[in-house]
This record gives structure tokens, C-alpha cells and sequence, in this order.
């Protein structure tokens, strides 16, 4: 029967033919019925245990090909991001690494992921924005060298100038204090999004709110096309929010930020979360006129993904 049950699921058996890892398409109470067919009264539980036995199993797709269009310059950015890192913790200058989280819907909705309660929370059928006390935007700021996060959420558009207001932020309230003698900043960030290496509107702000602003030399280095997973914030800050809220509805702004705030790990991450308030217009454009003026400096390696803006003699210059 166990041979009978092999050969019946070998047609529709996909994964890795070099691995372990295999599936099959056919449900458990079909394969059973196939089985009664020829003569096997088998329960479903009892294929399921039969097929365990030969390294079948209940799986989820794995997101682990990074795809064949890889940009050839991909290697060499990672190595100068690494050269970069090294050189900016040597000299004792903040790194930062930002992007903003998945956008949330505010209200009795379903939020990804499973908690321990004794009945599940009643949440609405369909997550209509109509329905919603608001959307959230979280931009996330995180200091691999201490280990710390700080999640700033905005209720408006996920813009350039919302990605910059909120390091200013971060820079008002803790860069500065565990900072003060730096006048160099490096920011790793993803190649697209709100901070891109393709908008304009990211550069004029770094320009205007960080660099004229505040006197900084503002470093960025981007991660090639279709690498964020590689950006410090995905993993070491992001994943620990999104598991310390898993399973629990975001009813109001409040209860959202209440969990970012209490994220902690065992390596002794710290995040803080406030609410940022302001209207942030979409569509935005910035003149060629205006970029001239920008005092930017592209790198020698990857120009397209690294360049420092420095401070403009006349600050009234800025946008």
C-alpha cells in the first residue's frame, strides 16, 4: 500500500529534484479516495503520516531567488557599502539605515500573524479604506552601531520630503545627543521607494533639511534593484515590530505606536515611535534649475547609487 501511495503522488509531486524538499498537489482526502479505489481503505491522517515518512510536507513558497536581470554592478556595490560602513564607524559618524514599513490600515482590521488569546479578535471582512480611521506611513530609522530604532508615523503620503522630515526628526532627538561632534552622516537605503536614487525630490530635501539645515555631510549609498532584504532595517528592526504585533488589529495610531515602543530583543534592540504630523503633497517635481544648485557629488564607484551632499555656502540657495 505504501508503494501504491508513492506511485500514485509521483505524477504530482513538484520541488528540488537534488533536495529533500518535496510536495504534492493532490490533497490528502483525494490521494485517500485513490487509495480506497484500488483496494486500500486508508484515512487521511494516515496518508499524511505515510507521506512525512518520505520527507513530504505542508510548505509555503520560499522567497529565495534574487531573479537572473541582477545588475552587474551588484557585487561591487556591497563590497563599497561594507568599505563605507567601516570607514564611517572608524571615524566615530552615525549610520543610518531607513525605509519606510509596510503601510497599515488604522481600524478593526485583520493584521498579519497569530496571538495567544482564548478567542480571536472580531475584525472586519474587507480592509476598505472607507472604513478606516486613517492610514498609517511608518519611516524607519536604524543605528546599526547601537543597535537602536526610532519609527516615525506619518497619516499622509509616503513622500521624499516625509522620508527626510522624519530624519531631521531623528537627528533633533537622539542623532545629535549621541553624535555631537559629527558633521558626517551615512544613510543606507533601498534603490527605490520614497528614498531612491531615481527621485529628485529626495536629493533637494537631503539638501535643504539635512545638509544646509543642519551643517551635515550627508553620505547615501543605495542597494541595488531588488536587494532591500539586505537593508539592516528589514531585519534587525522591521521583522521584530511586525512580530511583537502579529495577530493584533491597529484600532488606533496609538496601539500602533505602543508597539513599535515595546519591540525589545534579546540583543538589547530599543525602538522609539512617535506620531509626525503634516500633509505631504504628492507629484511634487523638482526643476533642472533647482538641481544645479544642489552642492552634490557622486561617487567615482556606482555614481548612480552613491553621492554625498555637502553644505551650500548660501543656504538661501535651498529649495
Amino acid at each position: 500500500m505504501e508503494t501504491e501511495l508513492l506511485q500514485l503522488v509521483t505524477p504530482d509531486t513538484a520541488g528540488d529534484p537534488m533536495g529533500k524538499r518535496k510536495w504534492v498537489r493532490s490533497s490528502l482526502r483525494k490521494l485517500s479516495q485513490r487509495l480506497a479505489q484500488a483496494g486500500h481503505a486508508v484515512s487521511a491522517p494516515t496518508v499524511s503520516r505515510l507521506l512525512k515518512k518520505h520527507d513530504y510536507a505542508l510548505r509555503v513558497n520560499a522567497k529565495e531567488k534574487e531573479g537572473r536581470s541582477q545588475h552587474p554592478d551588484r557585487d561591487t556595490q556591497f563590497r563599497y557599502i561594507e568599505a563605507q560602513q567601516q570607514a564611517f564607524a572608524a571615524a566615530g559618524c552615525p549610520i543610518i539605515s531607513v525605509d519606510t514599513k509596510k503601510k497599515e490600515l488604522i481600524g478593526d482590521f485583520k493584521n498579519a500573524g497569530q496571538a495567544w488569546c482564548q478567542h480571536p479578535e472580531e475584525v472586519n471582512v474587507h480592509d476598505f479604506l472607507t472604513d478606516a480611521l486613517g492610514r498609517a506611513a511608518p519611516y524607519g530609522i536604524f543605528d546599526p552601531q547601537r543597535n537602536e530604532g526610532a519609527v516615525y508615523v506619518g497619516t499622509s503620503a509616503d513622500t521624499a520630503e516625509f522620508a527626510v522630515t522624519a530624519i531631521a526628526h531623528w537627528w533633533a532627538d537622539r542623532g545629535r545627543l549621541l553624535y555631537p561632534k559629527a558633521r558626517d552622516l551615512l544613510i543606507l537605503a533601498d534603490a527605490g521607494g520614497s528614498n531612491g536614487c531615481r527621485p529628485r525630490l529626495w536629493k533637494a530635501q537631503l539638501q535643504s533639511q539635512l545638509s544646509d539645515r543642519l551643517g551635515l555631510s550627508v553620505t547615501v549609498c543605495h542597494y541595488p534593484t531588488g536587494c532591500s532584504k539586505w537593508n539592516p532595517i528589514e531585519h534587525r528592526l522591521f521583522s521584530q515590530i511586525s512580530l511583537n504585533g502579529a495577530g493584533k488589529p491597529l484600532r488606533t495610531l496609538e496601539t500602533m505606536l505602543g508597539y513599535i515602543r515595546d519591540t525589545t530583543t534579546t540583543t538589547g534592540l530599543q525602538v522609539t515611535g512617535r506620531l509626525l504630523e503634516g500633509v505631504y503633497q504628492t507629484g511634487t517635481r523638482v526643476a533642472n534649475a533647482v538641481m544645479k544648485t544642489l552642492h552634490m557629488e557622486p561617487h567615482v564607484v556606482c555614481p548612480q547609487w552613491n553621492y554625498t551632499i555637502r553644505p551650500r555656502a548660501d543656504s538661501a540657495l535651498a529649495p
